[in-house]
């Protein structure tokens, strides 16, 4: 049954959802963006030791860690595509985090997940783009995952989900 989807203008790592999803990097060490945001909010050293303990997430996979001093029990990352141009296969690879993620969800049982915009940062992906992709994926899921929340860092990004939303 696909979850309830919900968009919001806000700060992923204050989300009090099951699961928050981390746009990693493939060696799960950190970074700016949200990725930056939620190791320090989740306490930097115990996450990054957990990540370290990992190793390496391919694209369009995810995996899971303890969400440490995040209010969301776990955080599970994902590593979405580089943009270059929409033709090196980046739309299914980014569908394939949003799966992952969801697949993980289910597995660690958490019923409630925070997303967000996925590969938009650093990695180039256009926005309304990504946003469209995102709600068809999660929309269209098979899911145990009740409710799924897409957090927008910024007024742009949290607008188009809100249009996708209807």
């Amino acid at each position: 049954m696909p979850p309830r989807l919900e968009a919001v203008r806000g700060d992923i790592t204050a989300e009090r959802v099951d699961a928050v999803v981390n746009a990693a990097n493939r060696h799960l060490a950190g970074g700016g963006g949200v990725d930056g945001a939620i190791h320090r909010a989740a306490g930097a050293e115990r996450l990054h030791a957990a990540c370290r303990a990992i190793g390496e997430c391919p694209p369009g996979e995810a995996v899971v860690t303890d969400g440490f001093d995040l209010p969301a029990r776990f955080v599970i990352h994902t590593v979405g595509p580089v943009w270059h141009g929409g033709t090196a296969g980046e739309p299914g690879v980014l569908a394939s985090c949003y799966r992952a993620s969801l697949a993980v969800a289910d597995r660690v049982g958490a019923r409630t997940i925070a997303f967000p915009a996925i590969s938009t940062g650093a990695y180039g992906y256009p926005p309304d783009e990504a946003a469209a992709l995102a709600v068809a994926t999660v929309g269209a899921a098979d899911t145990d995952v009740t409710l799924v929340r897409f957090v927008a860092f910024d007024a742009r990004t949290s607008e188009l989900y809100l249009a996708l939303l209807g």
